[in-house]
């Protein structure tokens, strides 16, 4: 069973404010929101390699201090390790290292909080385009089609727009658009903010493609949920 990220009550909002929009301008908006934009996987494999390699680096830094405490746990009764062991133990704990922090790394949240903000909004970015490319590039008579897409876990949300707008508008001006879908994103309110944003992307898009005699709804106005 799928899993709704925004209530019905959101999905009629943004429906009606891209219908409204849209009877402003000959431009077609299309709007996504997703739980997440991508696994982070290798962000994980990058944080458990440096706990690892940190942990066995503390070991070979003091070792006499980590002989001393083998030697406390085994009460004075364990055999000295040879250099081998030593060696095999110091892997060992690497290795355990590394499999605890990807374990807790499971937990997407923490995962995502460790992620640099400039990768999260790369991934966020390369998200947004994929989708573009295949549900709204080209897929209008004059090329002006446009995507809005929300990443919710990530907070981000990035705007792609087809040939003709991007020739018109430059990325800055969809600036108001977005501070008001994330802040409102932000607030639990994705609903409001996907339909603030897409009511000013209207106006944006009324001033530099305004409504012609004739105006097909070639995209769909309804919200997609990934």
């Amino acid at each position: 069973m799928k899993v709704s990220h925004v209530s019905a009550a959101d999905h009629d909002l943004v429906t009606a404010a891209v219908a409204a929009a849209e009877d402003q301008t000959s431009g077609e908006i299309v709007t996504v929101i997703a739980a997440q934009s991508n696994d982070y996987d290798d962000v994980a494999l990058v944080w458990a390699s440096v706990i690892a390699f940190l942990a066995m680096s503390v070991i070979a830094l003091f070792p006499e201090f980590y002989r001393g405490l083998y030697d406390r746990l085994t009460g004075g009764w364990g055999h000295e390790l040879t250099a081998n062991q030593w060696l095999g133990t110091v892997i060992a704990v690497g290795v355990l290292k590394w499999i605890g922090m990807w374990l807790i790394l499971l937990w997407r949240p923490l995962r995502i909080w460790l992620t640099p903000r400039a990768i999260l909004a790369a991934r966020v970015r390369a998200r947004a385009i994929d989708l573009f490319k295949v549900g709204t590039e080209a897929k209008t008579l004059g090329r002006t089609g446009v995507l809005l897409y929300v990443s919710l876990r990530e907070h981000r949300a990035d705007i792609v727009a087809d040939e003709a707008i991007a020739a018109k508008v430059t990325p800055e001006v969809w600036g108001d658009a977005m501070v008001a879908l994330i802040d409102r994103v932000r607030a639990g309110k994705p609903g409001e903010g996907m339909a603030e944003a897409v009511r000013q992307m209207g106006v944006v898009l009324a001033a530099h493609f305004p409504r012609g005699s004739e105006n097909p709804n070639e995209l769909p106005d309804r919200l997609i949920e990934l």
